[in-house]
Order: C-alpha cells, then sequence, then structure tokens
C-alpha cells in the first residue's frame, strides 16, 4: 500500500511542477516531509540554484504543528534578508493541510507573499 501511495504523490508532484516554475523575481517555495523532519527551500529554476534553505532540524523544533510553523518563520526571516518577498509555493504533492499548510500560513505571517 505504502508503494501504491508513494506512486500518487509523486504524480501529483509531477502534475504541481508542470503548472509551478520559480524564477529570480518570484522563486519557488519547495517543500519536503519525511518521517522524521520537514523541510522547506527556496529554489530559483531559471538558474537552478537553492537561494533558502531551512529545516526542523535547524529550529531543534519536534515534527508537528508548531515545528512547522517555527519552520515556516524562520524560513520567511531568512528569505527577508536575502531580499526575497514573493515566492510560488510548491506542495510538493503533498495534500494541503496540517503541517503544510501552518508552514505556509507561518511563512505568509513572516513577510512572504505567495
Amino acid at each position: 500500500m505504502s508503494q501504491l501511495k508513494s506512486q500518487l504523490r509523486h504524480a501529483r508532484r509531477r502534475r504541481i511542477r508542470a503548472r509551478v516554475r520559480g524564477t529570480s523575481a518570484r522563486p519557488r517555495l519547495s517543500v519536503y516531509r519525511s518521517l522524521k523532519r520537514l523541510s522547506a527551500q527556496i529554489i530559483d529554476d531559471v538558474t537552478g540554484r537553492t537561494v533558502v534553505s531551512a529545516d526542523t532540524k535547524e529550529t531543534k523544533a519536534k515534527l508537528n504543528l508548531d515545528g512547522a510553523k517555527k519552520l515556516g518563520t524562520l524560513l520567511a526571516k531568512k528569505a527577508k534578508e536575502k531580499g526575497i518577498t514573493a515566492v510560488v509555493f510548491d506542495r510538493g504533492g503533498y495534500r494541503y493541510h496540517g503541517r503544510i499548510k501552518a508552514l505556509a500560513d507561518a511563512a505568509r505571517e513572516g513577510g512572504l507573499t505567495f
């Protein structure tokens, strides 16, 4: 069952990535959720470079809603330091609820617009 689940997530991810593209003016905020960590990075797809990255290990937070909120605020703070205010959100095939939604809301509160 888990193999089918991951195949479905990868199919959703491909569909999303076909539409979502980051530029230098509006880079892509990509989210990855593993069993132990939540990580996010802001990527400029034109040059293929990661501009800003953060994960829950860096925030010393657990993998729950509070940890996702801390990660979102840290990512927004790092992005502001690099001069990034607007991003395109790439949820990575995950449903937009729970930790993914908490991360996105915290990044918005931190000053990012998407």
